[in-house]
């Protein structure tokens, strides 16, 4: 392993008394960027009418920014380690908020795009720094345990809160909102990191694998436009073969540029931990599912019940509050279950839900078509995350700790834009070309169905796979 730089500087809570401001800095940058995960959802028909989109546009301004998070994803966490987590907290910060203003003025389809994506790439170099510069100023063990728990459940707070702040914003203001709202709330958290984060940096500075992020994202992307494909072409049109050809094609060159170059963006060796490979997989499967949960919930709210996106952010807060809930509780129950058996249990309860979801009906009353549901759904979500996110960054070197936090938040979006690709075609797909309430629902309803098997699968590999504990790390 390369040692430490000679400016390498680590905080712990021993160094420095600025824990909480550092805790408070990293969770603010988390929460913007899962928040923009979920936010455009109930703006969604707001911007349909807007700019002008198509049905499967709409689709692509959620997964232009997962695609572009998910594919540079350990592109910023080696950044992170190599040159300075700071340096790349302020650089993704500074990126988000410049992409969120450039999205909120956009005037045509493609432009909004664009500055989704390029919310997207300042969220990959973002993102793996909150996680590293929130485990760098605590050390391992309960209190660790406690930070984490902290950072997933303000994570799962924002793409919760996603759905409310969207409402809201849409409604009192326009679509531009959430977006244009990024803008001021990333000033004051660039202006709070600079004061208060220290820098830390692992190892020595290295050539970034360049090629490697371009492959995976163009890969990804291919894939998921080749799967939108099938539902007007089929599984048999060379529109839909030839991305998919192409996506698995492009990702496999990935896998073959990782195994040689000198410096990866993904070293193949990490995944011979059992904790890292395991985690992901699992992240992976459940990602794929669990993503679709708010995209789906708030579309039934508009189009079906016919809630305003004010009315569906409202109807989400039990939601919300649930996942904070599941995550915040999570550390408290992972000493006494063990890390494997509570990712099962907040699966199951998850997957609970989704049967729940699945028979949905177009005059269901909202206690039983949103509610309990949605509760159950967020819930074990917020269960899951911790004991995942403990399992996947245990056992590694500490000088890969920004590689592992980006691999495991990688898999869960990459998952999810796949996810999302799948089910809104399995929807669509049941839905037909007749979009009335009674066809959306079975639509949205067969999502669900098809999900909940997912997580079930996602279980059973868990079960298989996963260690029962998180494994000490190795020091160099």
């Amino acid at each position: 392993m390369a040692h430490a730089s000679p400016d390498t500087h680590i905080s712990t809570p021993a160094t420095t008394p600025r824990t909480w401001p550092v805790l408070l800095a990293a969770c603010a940058g988390q929460f913007l960027v899962v928040l923009d995960v979920s936010v455009v959802n109930v703006a969604l028909p707001s911007m349909r009418t807007g700019l002008g989109m198509s049905a499967s546009g709409l689709q692509w301004v959620v997964n232009a920014y997962a695609i572009a998070f998910a594919g540079f994803m350990l592109l910023g966490g080696r950044a992170g380690d190599l040159y300075g987590r700071k340096r790349m907290f302020l650089v993704g910060l500074g990126l988000f908020t410049a992409a969120s203003l450039g999205g909120g003025l956009a005037q045509e389809g493609w432009q909004l795009l664009a500055a989704r994506a390029a919310q997207g790439l300042g969220a990959a170099v973002l993102a793996p720094a909150t996680l590293t510069i929130l485990t760098a100023a605590v050390p391992e063990g309960a209190a660790r345990t406690r930070a984490i728990g902290t950072w997933a459940a303000v994570g799962a707070g924002g793409g919760a809160a996603g759905g409310l702040v969207g409402g809201v914003l849409t409604d009192a203001l326009s679509w531009r909102w959430v977006l244009l709202i990024n803008v001021p709330i990333g000033a004051l958290v660039l202006l709070g990191a600079t004061l208060w984060i220290t820098e830390s940096r692992a190892g020595r500075r290295h050539r970034l694998d360049l090629p490697g992020a371009v492959l995976v994202t163009a890969g990804l992307a291919t894939l998921s436009y080749g799967i939108v494909q099938t539902e007007a072409s089929g599984w048999g049109a060379a529109a839909t073969l030839v991305p998919l050809l192409g996506g698995a094609a492009l990702l496999l060159a990935f896998l073959g540029v990782e195994g040689r170059t000198a410096a990866p963006l993904m070293p193949l060796r990490l995944f011979r931990l059992r904790a890292v490979s395991a985690a992901n997989a699992v992240m992976f499967v459940c990602g794929s599912a669990m993503f679709c949960t708010w995209f789906f919930m708030t579309l039934y709210a508009q189009n079906v019940l016919g809630y305003t996106p004010l009315g569906a952010g409202l109807a989400l807060i039990p939601s919300s509050l649930s996942v904070v809930a599941g995550s915040k509780l999570a550390p408290r129950l992972m000493p006494r279950t063990g890390a494997r058996n509570l990712t099962v249990l907040g699966v199951l309860v998850t997957a609970a839900g989704f049967g729940w979801q699945s028979t949905m009906r177009a005059d269901d009353p909202y206690w039983m078509s949103i509610l309990v549901p949605g509760i159950l759904m967020m819930t074990g979500a917020g269960l899951a995350t911790t004991p995942l996110a403990s399992l996947a960054t245990s056992g590694a070197e500490p000088g890969e700790a920004g590689l592992v936090s980006g691999l495991i938040n990688t898999s869960r979006t990459m998952g999810g834009a796949l996810g999302l690709a799948v089910l809104s075609t399995v929807a669509a797909s049941r839905t037909g070309a007749v979009q009335s309430a009674e066809n959306l629902t079975a639509g949205y309803a067969l999502a669900f169905r098809v999900g909940g098997l997912v997580l079930l699968a996602s279980v059973l590999i868990a079960l298989v796979w996963l260690p029962r504990a998180a494994v000490p790390a190795r020091r160099a």
